[in-house]
């Protein structure tokens, strides 16, 4: 049961956008990244949501690593491409523009692709997906990031998380949206955990000695220092689980967003410097969108989406489950139970709230006070 305080949407929303742009952020874009970050939330990715806004985002600005304005570049474009470069501004501004470009190019020519260099982080990669499903659209992302994940058989930490995310449009209230990391965990879950005073499951995480490790707090300094890394999905160091599965899709995406953007990867995209000091981080974004109408039509897409996941959902459920999931379907039921409810509000969530409300000044009042 949940026992956190929850914040009107319409508040949360007002209040981040006011904050982003106490920070430099120009409003148009202060609305954008409002609304993915409460899009995750909204969603119940808690790791990417409102407990992200000042570590990742507003900890950035100040530090110099991100920058508010954000400077868009197309440096090629033609009738079903666009490369751009974000010039180390917001992620989810970059992206936002991206994805208006190739859904448009979609639409018109039945398949688009781009992809962004020198940008920042870019919130929850389902937010891009949906975007081309509420069109009607089928889409993948990926990003990379960070290093936190070793490859199998190794301890280093290599490359980010790097998500792999589908959004189809499907006949149901919902796109069929797989939205995960391509390890076990990603690093914002165990901040969550950290900030939730929870041990992180063992066998997510491995020191240098090959050793499970647990305490939260303790796997974000060694992910830093590069004394831990995180395990690819089926697990490490080695591939007895199958963990080259998820070490294998990870180098994908690793591939993808630098090498189609002609980006950086893997260790240069620490955010330090070789003397310590910050630096930008320099990510590297892709987007694929395909039209339906230039295949089957969007008609059969939907009808044939909606029946595969029924039919899964229908299918012979293992003793003590009575229920089987489609992707996106707990992420909608989660929508369906917070829409009138708000945001819940974690207590360390609660504090940096008040913080950068009272840094800027700003006339906010919250029902957690």
């Amino acid at each position: 049961m949940e026992t956190r305080p929850y914040v009107s949407w319409e508040l949360m929303n007002s209040f981040l956008i006011d904050a982003f742009k106490g920070y430099g952020v120009p409003e148009k874009d202060a609305e954008i990244c409002a609304d993915v970050l409460l899009e995750s939330d909204r969603r119940g990715i808690e790791s990417h949501g409102c407990n992200r806004f000042k570590p990742i985002y507003i900890d950035r600005i100040k530090k110099g690593t991100l920058l508010p304005k954000t400077e868009i570049e197309i440096l090629k474009e033609t009738p079903t491409t666009v490369l751009m470069d974000a010039h180390d501004g917001m992620g989810m501004v970059a992206s936002y523009r991206m994805m208006e470009m190739l859904i448009e190019k979609a639409k018109k020519y039945g398949m688009a692709g781009g992809a962004i260099k020198n940008s920042t982080h870019y919130g929850i990669a389902g937010y891009w997906v949906t975007m081309a499903s509420k069109e009607g659209l089928a889409a993948i992302t990926g990003t990379n990031a960070r290093p936190s994940i070793a490859p199998t058989f190794g301890v280093e930490n290599m490359m980010g998380t790097n998500p792999l995310t589908f959004a189809l449009p499907t006949d149901e209230e919902f796109p069929f949206c797989l939205d995960c990391a391509t390890s076990i965990v990603q690093r914002g879950k165990i901040e969550y955990y950290a900030r939730s005073g929870k041990d992180t499951p063992a066998g997510m995480v491995v020191s240098h000695d090959g050793k499970a490790l647990t305490d939260s707090n303790e796997i974000l300094k060694m992910l830093v220092d590069g004394t831990a890394a995180l395990a690819p999905l089926g697990g490490g160091p080695g591939d007895e689980m199958c963990g080259y599965k998820g070490y294998g899709y990870a180098a994908v995406v690793e591939i993808l967003s630098a090498a189609l953007s002609g980006g950086q990867f893997m260790k240069a995209l620490t955010g330090v410097a070789e003397d310590g000091s910050p630096r930008m981080y320099r990510l590297g974004h892709f987007f694929f969108v395909i039209n339906p109408e230039a295949f089957a039509g969007i008609d059969v897409f939907r009808k044939t989406a909606g029946d595969i996941c029924r039919a899964l959902r229908a299918s012979q459920k293992a003793p003590g489950y009575d229920r089987i999931y489609t992707a996106g379907e707990k992420e909608y039921l989660i929508w369906l139970e917070r829409k009138d409810k708000g945001v819940p509000v974690g207590e360390t969530v609660q504090k940096e709230i008040l913080e950068v409300r009272d840094e800027l000044g700003l006339p906010y009042t919250f029902p957690f006070e």
